[in-house]
């Protein structure tokens, strides 16, 4: 029987496309091919090209990369075929990494994707050093993947490197898209497919960048399916992009580069078979509801409340208000189970097993976090979401594969708490700061699902409360520090403390702080009285700040930051904190008798557009003999959209100098 499943794309729909708001220029002269140019020749300009100081960073640049996907029957199959040609400049050595190749191919338990056709050359001036064979290996990744390998050789700064291969797949749905971006910059990039128009699919682009070239064309009788009357229609499509510039993931603050690299997707709508009926591939989110109920991976194991009443306390599920019993359940699930790193939602969940054995992962805790607060009578719902790293889910319509996470949805009263059990130091109503993805799809199963939004905990971040003395006589500086941790950075600090001998964390701090600053003790307060607030205390003395009979000393015994994020001249993706931040630091210098003020940090005052941000360094004038200054830092909001870049450089820009290059300078009378 002929297998004839497979994607296609009869109509042309592109959405989600923004205007590109960076102009990239490698080269204005008509270096670009055009077309499907022929393996093993390069142009002169080719050869001579170097790139502009625009990207003066870029170690190796593609001057082709071209791709083609089309369906053949071969041995009575139809088969998806794909030809990838790609022509690879060295610029440095830096650029060497580029000549180490890596195909992904897929497999199932009884069909593999493999290469047919491949091969490789290294152009190095008029010479050409080809790939043997033997070259080229395979090698197991896990159990649904195998890659293809192999290194150009003779690899050198300036050498051109060229590859083409073409791979057979069985499995239609990994006609997926093409990425025009990539971490170096493209000069021409170019998409091609053909497919019977059977089959619709939803296409769209991602990205702030434009095609230059974005075509579709019918093409007649093109395709002829076993046993079909007449021959199907396709329709040919070509995509292009011209000057691509690298997507640098290098700074920090993004969410997945998936949501901001310029690239086309494809997603299979629905199949209209020759013989009669419709098969429909992109569902309705009724449809998934309906599907989850049943699921034995999902629906069946959210069933499990019976199981939970009889191996848990009756305690747990009965004593105290909804609040207390939440917060209960939360703290029992967290320190019942250790999470084995591992997300696991879709396949192979056994939440009873789990138990058992105290070990799960994030589908199997969460799902029992459910099944005890249900069985608590607290209305707990399963949602859907994607972690920072793989990508927001789309909203068009349901696409399972963006989702790689379970959370609890908790309503109680008025209030709703969103929970992950899986991270042993996270308060209650707190989230993992890898769930901090904007969205999720919650899985009410007695209604509808429905979108709900992921909100962060509003305050987070750290208050430093510091009281030197200065003892000329003996030529010491002494003091306390009080550290309040808040939000999410408590709950890192509670981790760093649980995880970390007294004696080794102390020595560690000194080292990070100054080779003259030492603790000479540690204390930490209201442990246990607020989950989402931790005071430590510190006494300390420094050395080394009596000079000359003058006093020197940085007012900041802790720093923030002690280096800009933000170094790039522009950013083309919005800046994600995950969560609001607030750093206050407060000091009190008491003045020895004898000295007076010589110099001060200067004042600083700065705020982001729409009061969004704020930075602020002042010191007070001297009453009683003592100096007080003050230093507040705040971040409030999680995201910044591109246009505050150059604002948010700035800002941490003059944090970071007003920490290292503040000084107070006494000088002796």
């Amino acid at each position: 029987m002929y297998k004839l499943k497979f994607l296609t794309l009869p109509r042309l729909i592109i959405g989600n496309v923004f205007h590109c708001t960076l102009i990239f220029l490698l080269n204005t002269f008509l270096l670009v091919a055009q077309g499907n140019e022929e393996f093993g020749k390069i142009t002169a300009l080719q050869k001579e090209f170097t790139p502009y100081e625009n990207d003066a960073e870029a170690s190796a640049v593609y001057l082709y990369e071209y791709g083609n996907n089309h369906f053949e029957i071969r041995n009575d199959y139809i088969w998806l075929i794909t030809k990838y040609h790609a022509k690879i400049k060295i610029i440095d050595r830096k650029g060497f990494e580029y000549a180490n190749i890596e195909i992904p191919l897929f497999r199932s338990k009884d069909k593999k994707e493999k290469i047919v056709k491949i091969k490789a050359l290294t152009h190095n001036g008029d010479r050409k050093h080809y790939l043997k064979k033997e070259e080229y290996f395979e090698e197991d990744v896990n159990e649904k993947w195998i890659r293809t390998k192999f290194t150009f050789p003779n690899i050198q700064e300036g050498s051109i490197i060229e590859y083409e291969y073409e791979m057979q797949s069985p499995f239609f749905f990994n006609f997926t898209g093409w990425s025009f971006q990539s971490k170096i910059p493209k000069l021409y990039s170019e998409f091609n497919a053909k497919i019977p128009g059977n089959w619709l699919y939803n296409r769209s682009l991602k990205g702030e960048l434009n095609l230059d070239v974005n075509e579709a064309t019918i093409e007649k009788a093109c395709f002829n399916f076993p046993r079909a009357q007449k021959p199907s229609d396709c329709e040919s499509l070509k995509y292009v992009m011209k000057n691509v510039p690298a997507f640098k993931e290098s700074e920090e603050f993004m969410l997945s580069a998936n949501n901001y690299r310029s690239k086309i997707e494809f997603e299979l709508s629905h199949y209209k078979s020759f013989y009669g009926g419709v098969e429909k591939y992109t569902k309705s989110w009724e449809d998934v509801d309906k599907e989850f109920k049943t699921d034995n991976d999902i629906g069946s194991q959210l069933r499990k409340k019976n199981f939970f009443e009889k191996n848990v306390d009756e305690k747990l599920l009965k004593e105290g208000d909804a609040l207390t019993r939440a917060k209960a359940i939360y703290n029992f699930v967290k320190d019942h189970f250790t999470w084995n790193e591992e997300f696991g939602i879709w396949h192979d969940n056994k939440v009873k097993k789990a138990f058992d054995e105290k070990k799960g992962n994030v589908a199997e805790i969460n799902i029992a976090l459910i099944n005890l607060l249900n069985a608590a009578d607290i209305k707990a719902d399963m949602m859907l979401m994607a972690t920072r790293e793989r990508g927001l889910p789309k909203k068009t319509h349901p696409v399972m594969n963006d989702f790689n996470y379970i959370i609890a949805k908790v309503d109680i009263g008025d209030d709703t708490y969103l929970l992950d059990a899986t991270d042993k130091y996270m308060p209650f109503g707190m989230l993992p700061y890898r769930c901090l993805n904007y969205y999720g799809r919650v899985m009410d199963f007695d209604k509808e699902s429905y979108w709900y939004d992921i909100v962060a905990e509003s305050k987070n971040g750290q208050l430093i409360r510091t009281h030197i003395d200065l003892d000329p006589v003996n030529e010491k500086l002494s003091g306390i520090y009080d550290v309040t941790h808040m939000g999410y950075m408590k709950a890192s600090q509670d981790k760093v403390l649980a995880t970390t001998e007294e004696s080794e964390y102390l020595q560690d701090l000194e080292e990070e702080i100054s080779d003259d600053f030492h603790i000479l003790s540690h204390e930490i307060k209201n442990l246990d009285t607020d989950d989402k607030k931790l005071t430590e205390r510190f006494k300390f003395e420094v050395e080394n700040s009596f000079q000359g009979g003058n006093i020197y000393l940085n007012p900041f015994v802790i720093k923030f930051f002690d280096k800009n994020p933000f170094l790039s001249s522009e950013r083309t993706y919005p800046i994600d904190f995950g969560f609001p931040i607030k750093y206050q630091y407060l000091l009190n210098l008491k003045i020895p008798e004898g000295y007076a003020l010589k110099s001060l940090p200067a004042d600083k005052n700065l705020t982001l557009p729409a009061n969004s941000g704020m930075l602020k360094l002042s010191v007070s004038d001297i009453v009683n003999g003592s100096l007080n200054m003050f230093f507040t830092f705040e971040l409030n909001s999680a995201h910044y959209k591109t246009d505050y870049y150059t604002a948010l450089k700035k800002l941490f820009s003059e944090a970071v100098n007003g920490q290292n290059e503040s000084f107070i300078v006494l000088e002796k009378f």
